[in-house]
């Protein structure tokens, strides 16, 4: 049989290691949100020099890179309300840059070339919107 110090070191070590992982996510996402602003910074600077493409750059690289900025005032905040307005906030920025990249896919940029952008974009709203839910906020959409 384990005897108690026994049970008590594994429970302490488990419960160490959840929050290794946490710490461990956290900053697997910071570094998947940097990610994705250089990707869509590539994508703006690949978009044709036309006047039609000026706005499309200038709205997708703000947005793009609003979404990182957004994640990391939230890792800041010092208040759970301050928290949840820049995780929303950051939410809404990659709603818009999906839409920007759903926008341009076909028409300025192969199809296939930008679908695995469009998915990263999903996934980024999906863990954002976790977030928020396990703060006891639900995204209307």
């Amino acid at each position: 049989m384990i005897d108690e110090d026994q049970n008590q070191k594994i429970q302490d070590q488990n419960k160490s290691q959840d929050q290794s992982n946490k710490i461990k996510n956290n900053r697997d996402l910071h570094y998947r949100l940097l990610r994705f602003a250089k990707k869509m910074l590539g994508i703006c600077k690949s978009l044709p020099k036309i006047p039609e493409c000026e706005a499309i750059r200038k709205q997708l690289a703000k947005s793009a890179t609003s979404v990182g900025a957004n994640y990391e005032k939230a890792d800041g905040a010092l208040t759970k309300k301050n928290f949840v307005n820049k995780i929303g906030i950051s939410r809404k920025e990659a709603k818009e840059v999906k839409f920007w990249l759903r926008t341009i896919a076909g028409v300025f940029i192969r199809q296939d070339e930008i679908v695995a952008d469009i998915r990263e974009a999903e996934e980024i709203i999906r863990i954002l919107s976790a977030i928020l839910i396990k703060c006891g906020v639900r995204p209307w959409r």
